[in-house]
């Protein structure tokens, strides 16, 4: 079954309808991962001042060869169709270069990217410190004294940010009776077996409890940090998460489109890995992050100081302590981002299921990849994946 026999009669047949039950589950996520907002509850994220359309300078790509999947040859347009791949955005210079899509997709469609909300949330972040309306060195409980009981009583924004709170969560995404699990009951996002008691997200993070590591110790990826780093912004700013990214970021930045972030029951905003955005606004924020924050407008929307802190400041220690040593060596984690090559500033977004920012300042490119692998974290898939932009920079050195 392909994208398009899915959600196509009124009613589908059972065999093609997308639910809560299936919407994360291959072949139906071709068509949920963009269409989430006909799925789930919703906050928009407004482009309040759209920016000028890119400008276009066509690079053939198509037969860069990498090592692909199962350390076979391949090439970036097999590698394209064989790997779920609903979207890829690539700027150089600013002007699109190549772009490709598929299942539906399109430049104007929103997808969901997972975790890569995340690294948007982590942008943000600077924003509201250079604007002293958060500080990173703050305890959490000075914005969110409801949490006092948990495991971030005694922990700090910057341990939301580089993921080094000493917390006891496995980020396990195919555990049926984990952590995850019961986090997607709070957050809407799973259909609860019949007579389960389910919580919503902000009670589901006040139980969450320590693991006896201090905090700052060891990178250790949990995504229930995000949605309390969002619930700390809430409470900085006065305005709900989507409202705060509408100002500070989206508007700013010059988005063509609006976006959306999905909410729970109670309205709580999924700032770990709910925020649905086009490919090109996607590439539109991966080149502001190149510019060191200046937007194609030439104005400053991150402050440069937290992209040069994001990529000097060194968090390797924690990271080799940490849940993705093996994955990706070397490497540090620094405000929601990855900088996976430290030597050559490589600097990346990643969200399950194949989302995709990668930076690299030296080839003065951005890529942006959109998916709906089956798998949400497949490592020979994300390996394979990083050696396909390195082979794309690398021809443009």
């Amino acid at each position: 079954m392909i994208a398009k026999d899915l959600m196509n009669d009124y009613p589908p047949t059972p065999d093609k309808q997308v639910t809560l039950a299936n919407w994360r589950q291959s072949p139906f996520n071709s068509w949920s991962y963009r269409n989430v907002r006909r799925l789930l509850p919703t906050a928009n994220i407004a482009a309040t001042h759209p920016g000028k359309p890119f400008e276009t300078g066509l690079e053939s790509i198509e037969d860069i060869e990498f090592v692909g999947i199962g350390d076979q040859p391949t090439t970036l347009a097999k590698a394209l169709r064989a790997t779920h791949t609903d979207a890829l955005v690539m700027l150089r210079r600013g002007r699109i270069a190549a772009e490709w899509y598929a299942n539906g997709m399109d430049a104007r469609t929103p997808h969901i990217v997972f975790s890569v909300s995340k690294s948007i949330c982590g942008a943000l972040g600077g924003i509201l410190t250079d604007r002293n309306l958060l500080d990173p060195d703050d305890l959490i409980t000075d914005y969110v004294p409801e949490l006092e009981r948990s495991v971030y009583g005694n922990a700090t924004v910057r341990h939301l940010l580089d993921m080094t709170v000493g917390i006891k969560f496995v980020e396990d995404y195919d555990d049926p009776d984990g952590d995850v699990i019961r986090y997607r009951y709070a957050m809407g996002w799973d259909i609860p077996p019949p007579g389960r008691e389910v919580t919503d997200v902000r009670r589901f993070l006040a139980t969450m409890r320590p693991d006896g590591k201090p905090h700052g110790d060891t990178f250790h990826y949990v995504s229930t940090n995000t949605d309390v780093l969002g619930w700390v912004y809430e409470r900085a700013c006065d305005q709900p998460l989507s409202d705060i990214l509408s100002e500070y970021l989206w508007g700013p930045l010059g988005a063509e489109h609006d976006g959306y972030v999905t909410v729970d029951s109670h309205g709580a905003m999924r700032a770990a890995g709910g925020i649905c955005v086009t490919p090109r606004d996607l590439a539109r924020f991966g080149e502001m992050m190149r510019r060191r924050g200046v937007g194609a407008d030439g104005r400053q929307v991150v402050p440069g100081w937290w992209i040069d802190d994001i990529n000097e400041h060194d968090t390797s220690a924690a990271w080799a302590r940490g849940d993705f040593a093996e994955l990706f060596p070397g490497a540090s984690y620094r405000s929601k981002w990855y900088q996976i090559d430290r030597t050559e500033g490589v600097l990346c977004a990643l969200g399950i299921h194949g989302q995709w920012i990668y930076i690299h300042p030296e080839a003065e490119l951005v890529i942006v990849r959109m998916a709906s692998e089956a798998i949400p974290l497949d490592p020979d898939h994300a390996l394979s994946w990083r050696r396909g932009f390195d082979a794309i920079a690398d021809a443009f050195l």
